[in-house]
């Protein structure tokens, strides 16, 4: 869907929330009320118009535009492009990383060797590659969905492969709140998506509460990261002894 048919839109849905009819907001406009139809149904109009009927409204334009964004559908995937340009730099992905956990640009300028005039670069860059909306002071708006991956076979996902995995499993997993679990099993096939779903819903839960525990200071939290996989597979070895 277009921004101009984005606009139309959000402007209805601001008359319909305010309660005025098209008689009402042709009078605040000084036109007829056929005008005033034919005008939100061909969605041709000057930016002069629009910013009257926001007066009208009493909304300004900014808070507008924003609205409209905020109802953008949001990403569930990136395309191999954006994942590309991602992992092509590793500060770049460091930065994906932490707006994905919601952080502040002064949260990734003080954990992080990354000064703040880099950070709002990377912010910058973001916002063109397409997962995030820059707004003023730095801040930053999320345009990925709370099921958004990164692609199974992508540059991102083939990058923690080679690189992160191991250095992850290496750990012993015997600390404060750790653990690793492996289970092996044979389940009827209905009920596997089934599983499948928790798992997402438990990834779903860790991540907000990240964001509700953000309100705490920082020696009241710590840093973890929840791994979670399930796909039908056997060790390369065992499969090599099983009967032909």
């Amino acid at each position: 869907m277009s921004t101009t048919v984005d606009l139309i839109q959000a402007l209805k849905n601001e008359l319909k929330t305010a309660r005025m009819t098209y008689a009402d907001l042709a009078k605040s406009l000084n036109m007829a009320e056929s005008s005033v139809k034919r005008m939100l149904a061909k969605g041709d109009m000057p930016l002069t118009r629009v910013d009257a009927i926001c007066r009208a409204l009493k909304i300004d334009f900014a808070e507008l535009a924003r609205r409209v964004a905020d109802a953008q559908p949001l990403l569930k995937e990136l395309t191999l492009e954006q994942e590309k340009a991602v992992v092509k730099d590793k500060k770049l992905l460091l930065m994906a990383i932490c707006v994905l956990s919601q952080w502040t640009l002064e949260q990734i300028v003080a954990a992080y060797r990354i000064t703040e005039a880099e950070c709002i670069g990377y912010l910058a860059q973001l916002d063109r590659i397409g997962i995030i909306e820059l707004r003023p002071l730095n801040r930053y708006r999320l345009k990925l969905a709370k099921t958004f991956r990164w692609r199974p076979h992508g540059p991102v996902m083939d990058f923690f492969r080679e690189n992160v995995v191991l250095d992850y499993y290496r750990g012993g997993f015997d600390g404060p709140a750790e653990g690793l679990l492996l289970v092996h099993g044979s389940i009827s096939k209905s009920l596997a998506p089934a599983f499948l779903d928790r798992l997402q819903r438990v990834a779903q839960d860790f991540a907000q509460q990240h964001q509700t525990d953000q309100k705490l200071s920082s020696k009241e939290r710590e840093g973890y990261t929840l791994l979670l996989g399930m796909r039908n597979w056997e060790f390369e070895l065992f499969t090599r002894l099983r009967r032909s």
